[in-house]
């Protein structure tokens, strides 16, 4: 992709670590619902041959997230993320796929590149802080691009490509994303810095929502890279 520089760092077959956790996100239910998950490396469905799985149970709309460090930089202002997605006849009990990324600025602050194909809207979303950097509000706001995730092909591999970049108060302009090679612009400048007292890290979430009151999914995730500079 002519996006990306010659001399950009780049880190593939994400999905293939060994440092990919997961865990309940309250955010989606709270307490009125729940959601638990597997991961395991699969050679089929694959591109790579090393897929990641991602078993999720939920209640009452309840969301999974998977996560996981790649490296560390402070520095990097640019990023493609670049993956591929696999969703078999489970995907009706999806509500929202998200994938994002996480970064800890130089100054210890964490910014947050947060983007969902959102199963309620049928829009891409993106996140914001609508709060201070001390006192944070995160919530998601709607573009006008249009994602339909029931809409995806099942049983077929769907590429997925992001680009944002900050500037060094934190502030987060989400460029474009393409499904399948077809590019939506996205053109919002956001802030997105947080105080979370982390240590410096790149990390990467896959989190899978849930659709109704109870059900089950399952979603794969291959070739995922993400490029900085």
């Amino acid at each position: 992709m002519g996006l990306v520089p010659s001399d950009a760092i780049s880190v593939s077959d994400i999905q293939a670590m060994s440092t990919w956790k997961v865990a309940y996100d309250g955010g989606t239910s709270g307490t009125s619902g729940g959601s638990s998950g597997t991961m395991t490396v699969v050679d089929e469905p694959s591109l790579s041959g090393q897929a990641r799985e991602f078993a999720t149970t939920y209640t009452n709309s309840g969301g999974e997230r998977y996560y996981a460090s790649f490296g560390q930089d402070t520095v990097s202002t640019h990023f493609l993320y670049d993956a591929w997605v696999y969703f078999d006849g489970s995907a009706g009990k999806v509500a929202n796929i998200e994938m994002d990324m996480n970064q800890v600025m130089a100054n210890g602050q964490t910014v947050i590149y947060g983007f969902q194909c959102d199963g309620y809207s049928k829009t891409w979303d993106y996140t914001t802080n609508a709060g201070t950097p001390q006192n944070y509000v995160d919530q998601w706001l709607k573009s006008s691009a249009p994602c339909d995730l029931q809409s995806w092909s099942r049983d077929t591999w769907h590429h997925v490509q992001i680009a944002y970049s900050r500037d060094d108060a934190g502030n987060v302009t989400y460029q474009s994303v393409w499904l399948d090679d077809v590019e939506q612009d996205i053109n919002a400048t956001v802030p997105s810095s947080f105080v979370l007292g982390w240590g410096p890290t790149l990390l990467t979430n896959l989190q899978v929502d849930g659709l109704g009151a109870s059900g089950s999914s399952t979603v794969w995730l291959d070739n995922l890279t993400i490029y900085r500079w």
